[in-house]
């Protein structure tokens, strides 16, 4: 079949929007005449037609090399670089027209000079440090390009620069849309990704782009890297499992000294040592960690987290203060029922703190699990049973029974939220206490194994002189 059907045939698949069949017909034509011009600004014509720009910039840029001084290819080509944001080429092709005496269109000469001094201004400040002023001459750049992949990729290591990571994440998508092998674009998305502290979504950029260059340094050294920070923080989160709470703080420091700079990290992770150390009843060093959380940044989270910490170290009244400030700071609804919820949980704590505290009875934190109760509550029973302080009875069964009512309401789920609440647990509690179970009784129900059910369980005897 001649070049000449062939291109007959290209030009009816356009007409018929067979894009597909055209660029077939046209490459055909090609290949029997491969010096002819025409041959090449047809098919330039289909892969604009489909928007693939960069392969019609190709085939415009040989329809060029086979006649140099045609003057439509050349207009052509000068608005398809800017539209590519290849705006020193363009600025190039409108010399030679000039050169040819064609009639230039001066308003799209003007739009090209001015986004190759955008350009080169975006360059020098980037080459400055100025990453703040090179990203505002790149988005004027692009203001008049239809699609600049390079350009815009500039504007992304520029916004890095800056912490702006969400303009980061957003301009590497649309990159890695048209152009599904970036692998720098891999790299800088997943880095932006690192620094939002989304670890697991900067996995999969790494491994995507290593999927295509195994050996590719960029991501492998920030998928390395990576994988050392998750992996100490996993073992914190082990450690913790096993409550080996110091373990856990140990791991969790060598995480941060890896992270460095990825504030959403260390944030999140400062906030596990804070809990971690009022587990531990270590309340300085956990208020101390909640402070400098508050250094990184005035947030009502963060105040809510000392608070927590100043309540669990039994400073009532700095706990409410805490809880006050954060409420006010407040902007909406869930964050002030949040704060607030709080600040009345706190009050309700200095109310208790000047009466029977069953928490301070038990030694447990307001935060203690229902293992942790437990515990602190047959070490308290076999430390106080009067059985065991004959010398002081009358104290040991004071301690002996508030001990067990201590233990009466915290392990309920019911009774703790209306302690927490600071309402009345058991029946006529306002006028002079209500009833409760005999402290001897439920001393031996919760130390019979399984639970105090039928025989064969443990008891407890102490023996004397």
């Amino acid at each position: 079949m001649s070049a000449g059907k062939l291109r007959s045939m290209g030009e009816t698949a356009m007409i018929e929007r067979k894009y597909d069949l055209a660029v077939d017909y046209y490459r055909r034509a090609i290949k029997i005449e491969p010096e002819n011009a025409d041959n090449h600004f047809k098919l330039f014509r289909v892969h604009q037609r489909m928007k693939k720009l960069v392969d019609a910039l190709s085939d415009l840029t040989k329809a060029l090399e086979l006649k140099n001084e045609n003057v439509t290819y050349r207009k052509t080509r000068s608005k398809l670089l800017v539209s590519l944001g290849q705006c020193d080429r363009a600025v190039e092709d409108f010399r030679m027209l000039r050169e040819l005496a064609a009639n230039v269109d001066t308003d799209e000469e003007i739009k090209a000079r001015q986004c190759s001094n955008e350009i080169d201004e975006g360059n020098r400040a980037y080459a400055g440090g100025d990453y703040v002023r090179a990203a505002h001459f790149f988005t004027a750049a692009l203001a008049h390009t239809e699609f600049a992949p390079d350009l815009i990729f500039l504007r992304a290591t520029s916004t890095f620069r800056t912490g702006d990571f969400y303009s980061v994440v957003s301009d590497t998508g649309s990159i890695l849309k048209s152009h599904p092998n970036h692998l720098e674009a891999f790299e800088l998305r997943g880095q932006a990704y690192t620094q939002l502290g989304e670890f697991e979504i900067a996995f999969t950029h790494y491994r995507q782009a290593l999927k295509f260059d195994p050996e590719h340094k960029g991501c492998k050294a920030a998928h390395k890297y990576l994988k050392s920070i998750t992996k100490s923080d996993k073992r914190g989160e082990d450690s913790v499992m096993k409550d080996e709470l110091e373990e856990a703080i140990s791991h969790w420091r060598k995480a941060i000294s890896i992270a460095q700079n990825i504030t959403p990290y260390i944030r999140e992770t400062t906030k596990k040592i804070v809990k971690a150390y009022s587990r531990l009843q270590k309340h300085d060093e956990a208020i101390k960690e909640a402070n400098m959380l508050i250094q990184m940044e005035e947030s009502i989270e963060h105040f809510l987290v000392l608070g927590d910490a100043e309540l669990d170290a039994e400073l009532y009244q700095e706990s409410v203060n805490t809880f006050r400030k954060a409420f006010d700071m407040a902007e909406n609804d869930e964050d002030k029922r949040m704060a607030k919820e709080k600040y009345n949980k706190a009050e309700t704590a200095l109310k208790q703190s000047k009466e029977k505290n069953y928490y301070k009875i038990l030694g447990v934190s307001r935060t203690a699990t229902l293992k942790e109760i437990k515990k602190a509550y047959r070490e308290g029973a076999l430390k106080w049973h009067p059985d065991k302080n004959t010398d002081n009875t009358e104290e040991a069964e004071t301690m002996f029974q508030d001990i067990s009512e201590a233990y009466e309401v915290l392990s309920n789920e019911e009774n703790r939220a209306k302690y927490d609440r600071g309402e009345d647990v058991f029946d006529n509690q306002g006028g002079g206490g209500g009833q409760h179970m005999n402290p001897h009784q439920f001393f031996r129900q919760n130390f019979q194994q399984g639970g105090g059910g039928g025989g064969g369980g443990q008891h407890f005897r102490f023996r004397h002189g």
